[in-house]
């Protein structure tokens, strides 16, 4: 989820020369590859079950790669990317690792101990919260790319009905949710490819669609 350039202040703002920090920062490979990667793999796990695919009496498989990958793996990019000074990457990874993270101790932990007549209604709010904070990032993607903007309009979708269904109760919406959730992931994936291919070929191999100010 990186912007292809620094903005203007990132590039001219340079720390003072002292004899701590004269030596050249070292060089931090791009983060986007793994960090779509890992987000778009948990996504499409998940989003298989939620759109009612597969039994979800096996769903808790999602929650060592909701731990481990969507969780670890993007919360490390995140991290990078604040070392490469991407804020919008960095609030992206960091954030969504956060939230797989928060999901896999909500269905592993608390969800089973939640009042059965309320349960419904607290993870419609708990979704409601990420379709909130998607949406106003969808509105920073516009400056990134075609990729990224699109991973966000269908995560800010995928959000809103997932939260729908759950306060509804209603099993369709779920669904609805489930197979943009599917779509997210591929977009994702795609995202990931680009990052990954373009930097082993040393140009642009996968298009991408970057937005020009």
């Amino acid at each position: 989820m990186s912007p292809s350039k620094p903005t203007p202040a990132a590039a001219t703002v340079r720390p003072a020369t002292t004899p701590e920090n004269s030596a050249a920062p070292a060089q931090v490979a791009d983060p986007g590859g793994l960090g779509l990667g890992a987000f778009a793999l948990t996504t499409f796990v998940l989003s298989v079950f939620n759109a009612g695919l597969l039994n979800d009496s096996v769903e808790k498989v999602v929650l060592p790669l909701a731990l481990f990958c969507g969780g670890l793996a993007q919360l490390l990019a995140g991290l990078w990317e604040f070392r490469r000074n991407n804020t919008f990457s960095a609030t992206a990874f960091v954030s969504y690792g956060g939230f797989w993270l928060a999901f896999a101790l909500y269905v592993g932990k608390i969800a089973p101990g939640l009042d059965p007549a309320y349960a419904d209604k607290a993870t419609g709010l708990f979704l409601l919260a990420w379709a909130i904070f998607t949406a106003y990032m969808t509105v920073a993607a516009l400056r990134t790319n075609g990729v990224v903007i699109g991973v966000f309009v269908f995560l800010t979708l995928t959000f809103a009905f997932l939260s729908a269904g759950a306060f509804a109760g209603s099993s369709g919406v779920d669904h609805v949710g489930g197979w943009l959730g599917l779509v997210t992931a591929v977009v994702a994936w795609y995202g990931s490819f680009a990052h990954v291919a373009n930097s082993t070929w040393r140009r642009e191999v996968i298009p991408t669609w970057p937005i020009r100010a």
